[in-house]
């Protein structure tokens, strides 16, 4: 598969490279990456990488602008589903790839890598050029580091295997990086974040079946001076809270009309309450955009559901293996 992508590659002079809307570190590294190891690679291509720019990552590095391609290829990163592909016309395109490590929502691509088990994608795009004639540098490295240690949360969740630390070992030896700057372009953030954290500590609404979920209106993010991006992604700095087995940020996005949902767990499989709200995501980090508080509350009352089924039953095989 690593080498059918490749041969795509080499095939076409126009590539473009593009990821799901709202984007993430591991999106946008792997897309940057990506389109840095092929133009390291091929000089002579025009590879740009799209999509809606962050002023919250523009420290890892900066996206494209495209007009309008022909007989271009399309290969898109860290996306399983059609409709969140951000900023594409897809009728541009001969040939479309999808490099993803999400469980498997639908085919879209003419070639398609699903590695679900994979720590990111930069992971995948990692084995991709050590599997293939693509090239790399310091700085490729580093945004495939950026990427990976992003989405696996500096290397806590199951996800990360030996395998993954291989990976990481083998980049950081050929290809080395000044790993504290690296993860200050991941983690230095305004004193004002900082402060809606602590509001969030304080406030955090806890029930009797350990979730922990709070509502950030749209005046609450305006009294700290932060965007609702913001806001929704520190749901992942409440990882180790011993009362707390799935935490949820539930934030109104005024100028998209939106709730954004998040949800992390430590305990039971939360994707498929995400899903039945049309969002979607890993086993034990989703996502879900709503359009009223009152639908977050129906999500908020499922999860606590499946959190009360998921202790009992805890509760049931400890008692049996005794």
């Amino acid at each position: 598969m690593y080498q059918d992508i490749y041969n795509q590659i080499e095939k076409y002079d126009t590539i473009v490279i593009a990821r799901h809307i709202g984007v993430d570190p591991d999106a946008l590294a792997s897309q940057l990456a990506l389109r840095d190891s092929i133009r390291l690679t091929f000089p002579e291509k025009k590879v740009y990488a799209i999509g809606t720019s962050s002023a919250k990552f523009l420290r890892i590095g900066r996206l494209d602008k495209l007009e309008k391609v022909e007989n271009a290829l399309l290969i898109v990163t860290d996306t399983p589903d059609k409709k969140r592909v951000d900023s594409v016309d897809f009728s541009q395109f001969s040939y479309m790839i999808k490099i993803d490590h999400h469980p498997f929502v639908e085919h879209f691509c003419d070639l398609e890598l699903i590695e679900d088990t994979a720590s990111s994608t930069c992971e995948i795009i990692m084995k991709l050029i050590l599997h293939t004639n693509l090239c790399c540098d310091c700085k490729i490295s580093e945004l495939l580091f950026i990427g990976l240690a992003s989405d696996s949360n500096r290397f806590l969740f199951n996800s990360c295997t030996s395998e993954t630390f291989s990976l990481v070992a083998q980049f950081m030896r050929e290809y080395p990086f000044d790993l504290a700057a690296s993860y200050e372009k991941l983690y230095l953030r305004p004193l004002n974040e900082v402060r809606l954290e602590g509001y969030i500590a304080l406030h955090m609404i806890v029930t009797e079946n350990s979730l922990g979920y709070i509502k950030i209106t749209d005046e609450i993010i305006n009294q700290f001076g932060v965007d609702s991006a913001a806001a929704g992604n520190m749901v992942n700095n409440f990882n180790f809270i011993d009362d707390v087995l799935v935490w949820v940020t539930i934030t109104e996005d005024v100028k998209n009309s939106q709730i954004r949902v998040s949800i992390r767990s430590r305990g039971p499989e939360i994707n498929q309450v995400a899903e039945k709200y049309h969002g979607g995501g890993h086993k034990y980090a989703s996502g879900v955009k709503l359009k009223t508080f009152d639908d977050a509350m129906k999500l908020i009352s499922d999860l606590d559901q499946l959190l009360k089924e998921y202790k009992l039953a805890q509760k049931e095989e400890k008692l049996h293996g005794n």
